[in-house]
């Protein structure tokens, strides 16, 4: 079941990645998840390292590094597969 909300999460994170960065990301719909799990783990990583993983309420701090982790991967992947399929 863990693995399913692993895509899910990484559905929304990437979509909202997506969504924050300017023009459009000519990347298919499974590499945006693929990479939004990728920057939820990496996030949750960089969450635990400042100390703000876990707080009282919503975590809005490790959610905003969670997107911001998953728009920079998005941000180096798109030219390397937009070059790739051009």
């Amino acid at each position: 079941m863990s693995f399913l909300w692993a895509i899910v999460a990484g559905l929304i994170i990437g979509l909202l990645a997506k969504l924050v960065l300017p023009g459009r990301q000519p990347i298919p719909l499974w590499m945006t998840v693929l990479l939004g799990i990728v920057g939820g783990v990496a996030g949750n990583a960089l969450a635990s390292a400042f100390g703000v993983r876990d707080t009282n309420g919503i975590d809005w701090i490790r959610h905003l590094l969670q997107v911001a982790t998953a728009a920079l991967l998005i941000t180096v992947v798109t030219p390397m597969w937009a070059r790739r399929h051009a």
